[in-house]
């Protein structure tokens, strides 16, 4: 039986810029047998603009500077601009029984995929501790 919150392990970074807020990526988490698959909507945007980096050996940070919409004509007239490719932020903090140096990321069809593979040698197993009257 676990004792933790899975989705403490979530964090997102608000940020402003001067041009666009700072957004976060929606994203699913699935924990397979031999390991965790995140899944991140990216739409539009390509593998040199996405950022994927392990922080502090347990904090995967994922992040893109999305590329800039072509200007448009001065005389014409946006109704509504719901699709842009603003940047965003996003960090996991991942389980303590992966292989961090065996992590792959891919995109495709607007999803970034990163597989982060389970260490699955490392087993838990109770034990008794005793308990005296003095320490």
């Amino acid at each position: 039986m676990s004792f933790f919150d899975p989705f403490s392990r979530f964090s997102w970074i608000p940020m402003m810029s001067r041009d666009s807020p700072r957004l976060t990526a929606q994203i699913d988490w699935i924990e397979a047998p031999n390991n965790h698959i995140f899944k991140i909507n990216v739409p539009g945007l390509s593998r040199d603009e996405i950022k994927v980096q392990l922080e502090e050996e347990n904090v995967l940070q994922i992040s893109s500077e999305g590329a800039k919409e072509e200007s448009s004509p001065k005389e014409a007239i946006w109704h509504i601009a719901g699709r842009g490719k603003g940047d965003f932020a996003r960090q996991i903090v991942l389980p303590e029984n992966v292989k961090a140096d065996q992590i792959k990321a891919q995109v495709e069809n607007g999803v970034l995929t990163i597989v982060v593979p389970k260490d699955v040698s490392t087993k838990y197993r109770s034990r008794n501790i005793p308990i005296s009257s003095k320490l």
